[in-house]
């Protein structure tokens, strides 16, 4: 499996909205291999599930999901994600999440 490029959230609805330039970058990349994570995928099910034709949006999501792969979460990437998240908020003044 070739993996070169984790897409964001973000991207994946910009292509959905025809945003043409997003579309072509992600043609561009797909030869390295294009991933989401499973996160984005259940972002991309709220937008689904509350947009104004969910059957419609149902299937372009399904299409696209098709060409990629799902990254699955486990202990590894959750402690990368908490760390980064963290350091980010703090280079923006806000706090982080903490557990006492």
């Amino acid at each position: 499996m070739n993996l070169a490029y984790v897409i964001d959230t973000d991207w994946i609805i910009d292509h959905f909205n025809g945003i043409e330039a997003v579309t072509r970058r992600l043609a561009e990349l797909q030869a390295g291999g294009l991933a989401v994570s499973i996160i984005s995928l259940a972002e991309l099910a709220e937008g689904v599930h509350y947009s104004r034709d969910p059957a419609r949006s149902r299937a372009v999501l399904a299409r696209f999901v098709a060409g990629v792969t799902v990254l699955p979460i486990d202990d590894e990437v959750c402690d990368v994600f908490g760390r980064e998240r963290g350091r980010l908020r703090q280079q923006r003044g806000a706090s982080a999440t903490s557990i006492s």
